[in-house]
């Protein structure tokens, strides 16, 4: 059953650009107020002065809207993108207990309902394949079942995947080259983690770990269709698990702080691995073995909770990150493929997120960034977009460029523009 989503006016967030070798001076503001904007062009020239005192910055612009706004939907979203950039959300109805799917690929949003036997579409993860059909895992919470749903044969198919247990919790879902459907999940009663695939023609199920208590799952696949999974445990580690080698084996990537909530995985063009995560001693932080060993750092060092992370990896193997602010109930960005990690608040009207609220990211064919999200005060599914790169939030002034009328109110000091 289609029905036409509840769309606010699209909102469009320049987060600022900047012209590197321009120069002379410009003022730093200690207090800032815009008195008036007359808007002929949705670009800025923003000068930021970072640790190093060079001007750094690209253009960036943002645009933020609501998908569905039916009571409380949005929970447990999950992106994709297809390979005409149109953009699919799986996530949860709770209104109506339902499992739906909102897509822009007829030019403006519309949502379906998949799954309305009960209460459904916990810890939806959506995968779209190469034929552009959605596949999509989810938790049936009624019956504790692991289910799958797809449209790959034309029309809406379900199937029970896992039934032997609590089986579905923190599922996620990766499509291989052959169409074959892979997913990670946990077992909720004794916290194991569980995998299950297609690949041989019919389900099967496996555990890979039952030697710490996972608390939640991310999984990838290669281009060789090996199969890579992180999970946190409650030990407060970071582990991963793969079958690259011919058999699963499993690792430890961080066990500094508690490194065990919101992880993300994702694998780049050379079969690398990256992974967002959640530290609860530094924050967001990001682990990679794109140099041969695993290396970890801090992308965020937000002082509360970071309950959901998701990653993204673009055509030039840039890394795109987005995360909650639990301090500030906060959507945020973070990237590096402006040569160094920057990040930005994506939206912070209300409380935007919260622990169940959920974030999803992914990256078009035009390096185009898609973000899903949870609007906890209105209850609300929406949806933003980044193109280029924001600079760094902090030493930021926007003056007027290309048409764009801005008088600005400040104080403050010089600094050179180098």
């Amino acid at each position: 059953m289609a029905a036409s989503d509840r769309r606010d006016p699209l909102s469009s967030h320049v987060i600022g650009t900047a012209q590197e070798g321009r120069s002379g001076y410009y003022w730093a503001p200690l207090v800032a107020a815009t008195v008036s904007v007359i808007l002929v062009s949705v670009s800025f020239l923003a000068f930021t002065s970072p640790t190093d005192g060079y001007i750094r910055g690209r253009t960036a612009t943002m645009t933020t809207e609501t998908v569905d706004s039916l009571v409380d939907v949005g929970r447990y979203n999950s992106i994709a993108v297809d390979s005409n950039n149109y953009v699919y959300i799986a996530y949860i109805d709770d209104t109506n207990d339902d499992l739906k799917y909102a897509t822009n690929a007829g030019g403006s949003w519309a949502t379906y309902v998949v799954d309305s036997a009960g209460y459904f579409g916990l810890y939806a993860s959506l995968a779209i394949d190469s034929n552009d059909k959605l596949h999509i895992s989810y938790m049936d919470s009624m019956n504790k079942y692991l289910k799958y749903a797809t449209n790959a044969d034309g029309s809406w198919a379900i199937s029970v995947v896992d039934s032997t247990g609590w089986d579905g919790g923190h599922t996620s879902i990766a499509v291989d080259s052959y169409n074959k459907v892979h997913i990670s999940y946990v077992e909720i009663m004794y916290h194991e983690l569980e995998y299950a695939t297609n690949a041989g023609g019919s389900w099967a199920t496996y555990t890979i770990d039952t030697d710490h208590s996972v608390l939640d799952s991310s999984i990838a696949v290669d281009s060789n269709n090996k199969v890579h999974i992180s999970y946190g445990d409650s030990w407060g580690y970071l582990e991963y698990a793969t079958n690259a080698g011919g058999s699963w084996t499993c690792c430890v990537v961080d066990s500094t702080g508690f490194s065990n909530c919101g992880t993300s995985i994702e694998v780049d063009s050379n079969n690398m691995i990256h992974i967002s995560y959640y530290n609860e001693t530094s924050g967001l932080r990001y682990a990679t073995n794109a140099g041969g060993s695993w290396t970890n750092r801090t992308v965020d060092s937000v002082t509360e909770l970071v309950s959901w992370t998701s990653i993204g990896v673009d055509l030039n193997d840039m890394i795109h990150i987005s995360y909650n602010d639990e301090t500030n109930h906060y959507l945020k960005y973070a990237t590096n493929a402006g040569g160094s990690w920057t990040n930005c608040t994506v939206e912070s009207i209300g409380e935007v997120v919260t622990y169940t609220g959920s974030t999803s990211i992914d990256v078009d064919s035009n390096n185009t960034v898609h973000i899903s999200y949870y609007y906890y005060t209105g209850g609300d599914l929406k949806y933003a977009t980044i193109t280029g790169v924001p600079i760094p939030e902090f030493s930021t002034v926007i003056v007027p460029a290309l048409g764009l009328i801005c008088l600005v109110v400040m104080s403050g000091r010089r600094r050179k523009v180098v």
